[in-house]
């Protein structure tokens, strides 16, 4: 590592402050994914801004019902959080997926935002990558691509998107909630993060001077019966291969309405709308949850070594579905 300045700030308006006087600055939490960077000079903030003291680590429950969860909340408190668990099992289930123990004790809701991809090429800085070195190239089109992307990939990048918190934010129509120098605004979270395109470097839509503060996710009575399910390589500590996260409205035997989003396929958490359009008002069955799986993967790009996952995202999604639906 090299030299950094390290400045702890205790309110919104310093940290914000504190972070636009330097170009060159992070904010950080947890930490879980940006000293691991700064470690393997993937990135160099000459300046960090500590905002563990800032008053942002509240989960609370809004005047309109919507479930209003800090920024610094760590992913553990989350989802062993009464509410969560209760009223959105998908997220919960996604955040104790990820990492390890000791990693989600530490991680806050923020930081899982902003994760950075894991993809090999993107951490070997003797390697070419657009993502790091915007312009560089790209080595994992056609070098070992078994674990990126097949959906939102450009000419540019194929790394997929890491996180399991935010497949399920995607599916519940989470809202982000930041705050600048201009004032405070909230992001719709499909409109969070972008698709790498020509300018894989830029991953969300966050100003330079902003500051995430909480995360909202709308009060959504069937988000109760949902499910998180992950196919890794091995049974902890280990990112998606594919993953689902599925939510159904269910009544006699109908779909009523569906949520539908994954992870480890896609090159930012990937909702399909199409999908759930397809079960609305189906009746349950394999039939169903195939031709829904079918849909979702219509646009799939495959590569050498990722072929494969076309068809595990469809068998990930299937088995949620009817994991969520009580089926066998």
């Amino acid at each position: 590592m090299y030299p950094f300045t390290l400045i702890k700030v205790t309110d919104n308006a310093g940290a914000i402050a504190t972070k636009s006087m330097h170009a060159n600055s992070k904010f950080i939490g947890g930490g879980t994914n940006l000293v691991d960077l700064m470690k393997m000079d993937v990135e160099k903030p000459e300046q960090l801004v500590d905002i563990t003291s800032l008053h942002l680590k509240k989960i609370e429950i809004l005047p309109n019902g919507n479930l209003l969860i800090g920024a610094l909340v760590k992913n553990s408190d989350l989802a062993y959080d009464h509410i969560v668990s209760t009223r959105y099992p998908v997220l919960s289930q996604a955040l104790l997926s990820g990492a390890s123990p000791q990693l989600r004790n530490m991680a806050t809701t923020a930081g899982n935002l902003l994760q950075r991809t894991r993809c090999y090429y993107f951490y070997d800085t003797a390697t070419p990558c657009n993502k790091r070195e915007p312009g560089s190239g790209c080595s994992a089109i056609k070098g070992y691509n078994r674990i990126h992307a097949i959906l939102g990939t450009s000419d540019h990048c194929i790394a997929a998107h890491p996180s399991d918190m935010c497949v399920a934010m995607a599916a519940l129509d989470a809202i982000i909630h930041v705050e600048g120098r201009n004032g405070k605004r909230t992001i719709a979270f499909a409109n969070f993060h972008t698709l790498p395109g020509d300018h894989p470097e830029i991953e969300n839509t966050l100003q330079p001077d902003e500051l995430i503060t909480a995360v909202e996710i709308p009060d959504l009575p069937f988000a109760a019966t949902s499910t998180y399910l992950k196919v890794r390589d091995r049974a902890s500590f280990a990112f998606a291969l594919a993953s689902a996260a599925v939510a159904l409205d269910l009544s006699g035997g109908m779909i009523n309405d569906a949520r539908i989003a994954f992870g480890g396929i896609g090159t930012k958490p990937w909702r399909s709308q199409e999908a759930e359009k397809s079960l609305k008002g189906k009746g349950i069955s394999m039939d169903s949850f195939k031709e829904a799986a079918d849909i979702a993967l219509q646009d799939a790009k495959t590569y050498q070594y990722n072929s494969f996952k076309k068809e595990l995202a469809k068998r990930t999604l299937i088995s949620a579905l009817q994991k969520t639906a009580h089926i066998s």
